[in-house]
């Protein structure tokens, strides 16, 4: 009786991880983490922000002639000390390209004589949608 009562609680606990792990993996949908990065960047809300960012991740900004490149943590660390910041700029994004596996947004972020265009490339990886790359334009 002890043995199936150990078993019982065992696959219990199984099936509650999995459907926890579950629940997080639908969570990352292509839109939640645009929605997620957008909120980062034009409003400092940086809750999630982790979670859309593929490890792997790389950042890129076009300044001048030149290219600056960061990591996930470089930019998550910035976006950070920019938390609850609210920009003061108009936001759009539309989809450039969708083929069910990668998804290219461009988000568009108008300020008062300029714009950040940032061309997002969201993947389909074994764990939800998820960031890998953003190239960032100023112009």
């Amino acid at each position: 009786m002890k043995t199936l009562k150990s078993i019982i609680l065992g696959l219990a606990l199984i099936i509650v991880t999995n459907v926890v792990k579950a629940d997080d993996v639908a969570k990352l949908t292509k839109d939640y983490a645009v929605a997620t990065y957008i909120d980062a960047l034009a409003h400092g809300k940086v809750e999630g922000l982790n979670d859309v960012f593929d490890s792997s991740a790389k950042f890129s900004m076009m300044r001048g002639n030149k290219v600056l490149s960061f990591s996930k943590k470089q930019m998550v660390d910035y976006l950070k000390t920019t938390e609850n910041t609210e920009q003061e700029c108009k936001v759009s994004s539309s989809t450039v390209e969708n083929n069910g596996e990668v998804a290219i947004v461009k988000v568009d972020m108008q300020y008062n004589g300029f714009t950040r265009s940032n061309l997002v490339t969201v993947s389909n990886t074994g764990s939800g949608w998820k960031i890998t790359a953003v190239h960032s334009v100023f112009k």
